[in-house]
């Protein structure tokens, strides 16, 4: 059984010591045979500095490591072309000067591998820009230039926009160098998390082919569910494939869904343990500072429907909280739709793993709840278990009521409906049901539906300032239970909240099968 690849990202390294390789040379081939100057961009941890390491070996026509691959038999093996690779992945960069330093460290390696030494004091632009012109000249060949993590930088500082906008200007200046060094360049591939606006970053690169929402690249990064079936068919022999799907499978890139490979290994390593394990690689701190400039309606993410401008529109300046949380893993393409306006994407949440840390991270921002948070967890899971409706709604009850009063000091949170909605969809997202936010019907919207072991329960909330007892009659009168008759049983919820106690002040239940 072949050795799992976990945290290798040097494609040599994984041929010739016998680690499992899924093949994507034939994508790799299509690219550099069809085209000059490509950007991809994808989460982290998803595999394109490995990508990016194949193109390197074959361009410079390591024919040996290929062998058995899609590309052997196809590729001209005896030219060979210098490569320049550039990767921004490793450091933090606080400073211009801090970025300044690195870049020109980062270039000392490519030119000790090319042989060339660049003039004392230039700076990292002009280090770049002689490098390859230098490499042209040396080897008589065109210069394959491979920049991983172009981002970084930027996103390093996305929370401090004077330095963010710094460290961008920087960036578009050094990578200005490739547009205008055309004549000395073969091929040109760069990625990242975020896709920043092409006009600001690379400005004059208007041939920059944007591969990142292109169906025949959809599987370039991560494992296909066939690739678990077949690559990985001896290490994952006597496991429940349904779960690990419903857990780790769902990126969307508009062909074949992809899991993350980072926890396909690590979940094989780990002796077949569900657990969160790309998620903990990282620290999505970013999130949290949004989402307090804004009051986000958190379900609303569950299923939003973005334009291909909002996806696209991302930059220091205009930061869309949407945007940078698909680019970023923590939400994917769940549908596409054409009309006279445009093109249209249906985003929401991957999968398993991302719905219950993300809805974790929510529950700490909305409740500033940590360490009794498990326990409202098991209590509301329990109730809703048994169906015991009454204890649900002290154990809501419950859970409000513990809130912290100088969490809204300041804030107009608990003024919004959206606020509760937002605390009971987190809490109960974080525990791993099946929920559907605005679950449509043919008479309207369904508030918050959720599944549990063949119950159903249709939740519906409003904002009042004093009970009602209307939200219950809503969901009766507008037939919402109708959808789910053929589940075995069926419970309407309706529950009213106060601005002033910030609490249950009305609650009804009603059994309907």
């Amino acid at each position: 059984m072949k050795k799992l690849p976990i945290g290798i990202q040097t494609f040599r390294d994984i041929i010739d010591e016998g680690f499992v390789y899924v093949d994507k040379t034939e994508m790799a081939y299509h690219l550099i045979t069809g085209g000059r100057y490509y950007f991809l961009s994808r989460p982290r941890r998803f595999g394109k500095s490995l990508f990016l390491d194949t193109l390197k070996e074959i361009f410079e026509g390591n024919k040996a490591l290929f062998k058995e691959l899609y590309i052997y038999d196809k590729w001209d093996w005896g030219v060979k072309h210098p490569v320049l690779r550039v990767s921004l992945g490793s450091g933090v960069h606080k400073s211009i000067d801090e970025l300044e330093e690195n870049l020109l460290w980062i270039l000392k390696r490519p030119q000790e591998k090319l042989g060339i030494e660049c003039s004392g004091n230039l700076k990292a632009k002009q280090c770049f820009e002689q490098l390859l012109v230098s490499a042209y000249n040396k080897y008589q060949q065109k210069v394959v230039v491979l920049i991983d993590e172009y981002d970084k930088p930027i996103l390093d500082n996305i929370t401090n926009r004077e330095v963010a906008l710094k460290m961008r200007d920087a960036m578009k200046d050094f990578y200005g160098v490739i547009k205008d060094n055309d004549a000395y360049i073969r091929f040109v591939f760069i990625t990242g998390v975020s896709k920043f606006s092409k006009m600001n970053l690379f400005s004059g690169l208007n041939n920059l082919n944007d591969i990142t929402l292109d169906e025949k690249y959809a599987t370039i990064c991560g494992y296909t569910h066939n690739d678990l079936l077949t690559v990985f068919e001896e290490h994952l022999r006597g496991v429940d494939m349904e779960k690990v799907k419903k857990w780790y499978n769902g990126y969307n890139y508009l062909g074949d869904k992809v899991y993350n490979p980072f926890d396909i290994l690590l979940f094989i390593d780990k002796g077949f343990e569900f657990s969160n394990y790309w998620w903990e690689t990282g620290n999505p701190s970013f999130l949290i500072d949004m989402l307090k400039s804004r009051n986000y309606y958190i379900p609303e993410l569950e299923n939003f429907v973005a334009s291909k401008e909002i996806l696209n529109t991302f930059d220091v300046d205009h930061i869309e909280l949407v945007a940078l949380l698909w680019q970023t893993g923590y939400l994917t393409i769940t549908g596409k739709v054409e009309d006279v306006f445009g093109v249209e994407y249906n985003l929401g949440i991957p999968n398993k793993e991302i719905s219950i840390s993300l809805n974790n991270l929510f529950v700490t921002y909305l409740t500033t709840q940590t360490t009794e948070k498990l326990k409202q967890q098991k209590r509301l899971l329990y109730m809703l278990r048994n169906a015991d409706l009454d204890g649900f709604k002290d154990a809501l009850f419950s859970l409000f009521a513990s809130i912290p009063y100088n969490h809204f000091t300041n804030s107009k949170l608990p003024e919004y409906e959206g606020y509760y909605a937002s605390v009971v969809y987190a809490y109960l997202a974080s525990i791993g049901l099946d929920i559907i936010p605005e679950d449509t019907t043919n008479l309207g919207r369904i508030d918050l539906s959720v599944q549990l072991e063949g119950k159903v329960f249709i939740l519906e909330f409003k904002l009042a300032e004093k009970a009602s007892g209307r939200t219950l009659e809503q969901i009766k009168e507008k037939k919402y239970y109708e959808k789910y008759m053929d589940q075995d049983e069926v419970y309407l919820i309706g529950i009213e909240f106060s601005r002033e106690k910030r609490n249950i002040i009305g609650y009804e239940w009603e059994k309907m099968k």
